[in-house]
């Protein structure tokens, strides 16, 4: 039986990677004054970050119920077996609503097959559970098998970011003012991580150099066999830094394959421009 996949727009892939696998997008929402957009089908995250710059500040709702229902009707009424990877819990009530609405499709359709999982992952850390998740499908992989993997890959991917201006983070509620503004005066960058879904600060570091150089080193204390894996990379529409951080992963660790792409839309609005993410797993699975 084949496998029908389900992701949303948290995972800041490419509309043509879901276009070019047959991946079911759910699309989050993003509004700017007073307009709604739906995310990667109506605006793109380079026009987020114009908003941004331009002293806009966007906000972000999650998916639309009503397109849950439709995804999950049709994919009861063409016999497929359907898994959808979710936006971590903890930053967006889409998982939530995901469950809510497949409860109410199998009361109509009793032959629903969908599993979800709650990733507990964000951006590419999320979006590389779902490459994953292509490939498997395309090597034939059971639904059980894939389940299995997939969840074991989300348990122990590492998230690691920092942000240009913490000043976002203050405003979504992620860190108190008073430190928003120091951390501004005194040049501090945040070293932030992702801890069962949630935002976790680590610890704040004065200037780029030392910042970048201690994300190496907390790489190489976290992650397994890092020369072997694809590490994935995100950007607040600042590639530069994006390829030099890359530079220098290559250099200590030897990795050879990454997935480098700008931070999507939804978790711009709360991040920022500037903002660099780096994804890798802590544990391979044998």
């Amino acid at each position: 039986m084949s496998i029908k996949l389900f992701a949303d727009s948290a995972s800041d892939l490419p509309l043509s990677f879901f276009q070019e696998n047959d991946i079911d997008l759910i699309p989050l929402q993003v509004h700017i004054d007073d307009d709604e957009y739906k995310d990667l089908l109506t605006i793109q995250p380079i026009k987020v970050y114009e908003e941004i710059r331009a002293g806009k500040m966007p906000k972000t709702s999650q998916a639309s119920p009503q397109l849950f229902e439709e995804s999950f009707t049709n994919l009861a009424k063409s016999g497929e077996s359907g898994l959808y990877i979710a936006f971590s819990s903890e930053l967006s009530g889409t998982y939530q609503t995901a469950v809510m609405i497949r409860e109410q499709v199998l009361e109509e359709y009793p032959n629903l097959d969908l599993t979800i999982i709650d990733s507990k992952c964000a951006s590419l850390g999320y979006g590389l559970a779902v490459i994953s998740a292509v490939d498997q499908i395309k090597n034939g992989i059971t639904k059980e098998e894939l389940i299995k993997n997939i969840t074991f890959q989300c348990q122990h991917t590492e998230h690691l970011f920092t942000v240009e201006d913490l000043d976002f983070l203050a405003r979504g509620g992620r860190l108190s003012r008073a430190s928003a503004f120091l951390g501004g005066l005194l040049n501090i960058k945040p070293l932030l991580h992702v801890d069962e879904g949630k935002l976790v600060p680590i610890e704040k570091i004065r200037g780029k150099k030392k910042l970048f150089k201690r994300i190496l080193d907390v790489m190489e204390e976290r992650g397994a066999d890092l020369s072997s894996q694809t590490i994935g990379i995100s950007h607040g529409d600042d590639e530069e830094t994006a390829l030099e951080v890359k530079k220098m992963i290559e250099e200590r660790f030897g990795t050879k394959n990454f997935y480098i792409n700008i931070i999507g839309s939804v978790i711009a609005a709360h991040a920022g421009p500037g903002t660099l993410a780096i994804f890798f797993l802590n544990e391979k699975q044998t």
